[in-house]
């Protein structure tokens, strides 16, 4: 369930409220019962594991990347001025 944000029109005091998708936004501020409205916040995520699909659920019969690109020759790049 998401934690959203809210902030109170009343007397300008910020809270949290833990609720679920379904639910409707809360009209009334928990410290003084006035009119609350939920803020717009960037969103906080916790990614588990050890790391990705590729490196954690990813069939492990399938074949592995070619070499093709380290295979064929690099280009010249003396003229390029980074090099």
């Amino acid at each position: 369930m998401p934690i959203y944000e809210y902030i109170c029109k009343d007397c300008g005091k910020e809270f949290e409220a833990l609720q679920k998708f379904s639910e409707k936004p809360l009209r009334k501020c928990v410290h003084c019962s006035g009119k609350a409205e939920r803020k717009i916040s960037a969103s906080a995520f916790h990614l588990k594991g050890s790391g990705w699909y590729k490196t954690d659920y990813a069939s492990k019969s399938a074949p592995k990347e070619s070499k093709k690109e380290s295979d064929s020759p690099k280009p010249d790049c003396s003229s390029c001025p980074s090099c």
